[in-house]
């Protein structure tokens, strides 16, 4: 590496040892006075010519006394001349758990209770609201709806050279006076019709139980797709691809937001290559694999709203805030604003007005280019095209984080834990629904449940993507140092005392629950979407 400046421009090549911190003495003639910028560039040396080289920061302490930070984390693997800035903020404006779980789901995956319990706490809570009014294409019941509209008509694949089936049911569910939800009624396609029977739970065990077993598979399909992919894959994708082209490093916005885009770029990279390619494992054995795949992503980004990504008003939106035993919104609303106190408290010290955030021409270009390219310039979906207050912009970075971390954790990180026992969780069904009652039994379900290739399949990537990384950085951590001013060190000091203390508060109520809620505790949250 070489220090330049313009008075001096090869002081002396410096050797650094492998995740060891090196300290040098370099000298110069005269004082340089503020030091804003340094260049890096990497000396091949020539027993590792293609030698790659990843600098964590340099600290410079000056003759006067100075200390500067000129943060890098990124990796250097040509021999050209890079600039990076001080990292010292500058104001612009100066006027102013598996195993256990699994067998659980094993023995439970055909009661009631259980089948309810998952649209709040398992890995798809996104679905269900509350029914206030009847459904004209669905004459029964009452209180709360899963309606999986968005996969009506859906082209389903065919595996093994054999036609699959995907429904797109509707399921109503009563609220208990002991307060359990249970289903009371499945209507397993959109449209009423003769062969399109209403399935109760009086019904025979086996119409009743398939009638289930059809609705979990919609569930694998709508929840993989839109509540995973879309909702954090992909929008942490470009929060992330917007955030590296129009932020600078020394900007406060990008040493907020870039420990929450690790590794995202290469994860979703490596989903296009082996999951949802042409040949990956998605495509081929799940039932919206291929063309059916394509159709509901479309859907699901034609309905998405800014307000369903904040979580107190999605929960307040689908009239759950009452509903009990919901653990999913007791930990996100709790995280959220842990995290929104946090946001508020970081970006209120760099923009003290509302006038300052207007006038901040790179933060406008960063939403702008979400707008456009994320949300494809479409004002309904609520998403701002600007900001205009201090207020818009802190719940706009809340949503980032909560997004790349709990919102990711909370429908991911139980996928094996729900979808290891396959009958809880048929990635693709191949025999039609019933369309009478009455005409099955055990062995029509036998058959209907998909191949032994298509569950190992499966099994096998629920299990990888539930997995914790060997790396895996929690939520709150920062190993690599952006910020330098006390301000913002102090908030990230108290945000993970909150972050402590409401992982204390949840590991206590899970002492108490047959099935403990883990997936928004943020010691085992990630700070990213990196699996």
């Amino acid at each position: 590496m070489h220090l330049r400046t313009d008075r001096e421009k090869s002081l002396s090549h410096l050797l650094f040892v492998y995740l060891q911190e090196s300290n040098f003495s370099v000298s110069c003639p005269t004082s340089l006075g503020k030091l804003v910028l340094i260049e890096v560039d990497k000396k091949p040396l020539p027993l590792f010519p293609e030698d790659s080289w990843f600098p964590c920061k340099v600290k410079v302490k000056s003759p006067e006394g100075d200390i500067y930070n000129f943060p890098i984390y990124r990796w250097i693997a040509d021999n050209e001349v890079h600039l990076f800035r001080e990292g010292t903020a500058l104001r612009i404006f100066d006027d102013n758990h598996h195993l256990g779980k699994y067998n659980y789901v094993q023995q439970h995956w055909t009661d009631d209770a259980f089948f309810g319990f998952q649209y709040l706490n398992a890995v798809n809570p996104l679905l269900i609201q509350r029914c206030t009014a009847l459904p004209k294409n669905f004459p029964k019941g009452n209180i709360f709806l899963c309606d999986y509209k968005r996969l009506d008509g859906v082209k389903a694949n065919t595996i093994n050279g054999k036609k699959q089936y995907l429904m797109a049911p509707l399921v109503l569910l009563h609220k208990t006076p002991d307060e359990k939800l249970m289903p009371i009624a499945i209507q397993l396609k959109q449209t009423p019709a003769d062969d399109n029977p209403i399935f109760f739970p009086t019904d025979s065990e086996y119409d009743w139980l398939m009638a289930k077993i059809f609705v979990r598979s919609a569930d694998f399909n709508e929840h993989q797709l839109n509540v995973h992919l879309l909702r954090t894959h992909l929008l942490a994708e470009v929060f992330a691809v917007s955030l590296l082209r129009n932020i600078p490093m020394v900007h406060p916005l990008y040493k907020l937001l870039i420990p929450h885009t690790r590794y995202t770029l290469q994860i979703n990279y490596l989903a296009r290559l082996v999951l949802i390619s042409e040949s990956g494992v998605f495509t081929q054995f799940a039932a919206s694999g291929g063309e059916g795949m394509i159709t509901i992503l479309k859907r699901s980004l034609s309905s998405l709203t800014y307000s369903s990504l904040c979580m107190p008003e999605h929960i307040a939106e689908r009239g759950l805030e009452g509903v009990p035993n919901f653990y999913y919104r007791d930990d996100g609303v709790k995280l959220w604003d842990i995290t929104h106190r946090f946001v508020k408290g970081v970006l209120g010290h760099y923009y003290k007005t509302d006038a300052e955030v207007c006038q901040d021409s790179e933060l406008q270009k960063w939403i702008q280019d979400i707008f456009e390219h994320g949300f494809l310039s479409q004002a309904c979906t609520g998403i701002p095209q600007t900001f205009r207050t201090v207020a818009e912009l802190v719940k706009f970075v809340t949503m980032v984080i909560f997004t790349c971390s709990g919102q990711h954790s909370a429908v991911n990180s139980g996928q094996y834990d729900y979808g290891g026992w396959m009958p809880n969780t048929p990635i693709s069904l191949q025999r039609p629904p019933p369309t009478t009652k009455g005409t099955t039994s055990e062995v029509t379900m036998l058959q209907t449940l998909p191949d032994v290739n298509t569950t190992v399949q499966g099994m096998s990537t629920m299990w990888l993507l539930s997995k914790q990384s060997s790396d895996f950085v929690p939520l709150g951590q920062y190993p690599d140092e952006h910020f330098f001013e006390e301000v913002p060190c102090t908030m990230i000091k108290h945000y993970q005392g909150e972050l402590e203390i409401l992982s204390t508060v949840i590991k206590t109520r899970n002492k108490s629950l047959e099935v403990p809620y883990t997936y928004m505790d943020p010691v085992l949250v990630e700070n990213s979407v990196a699996i």
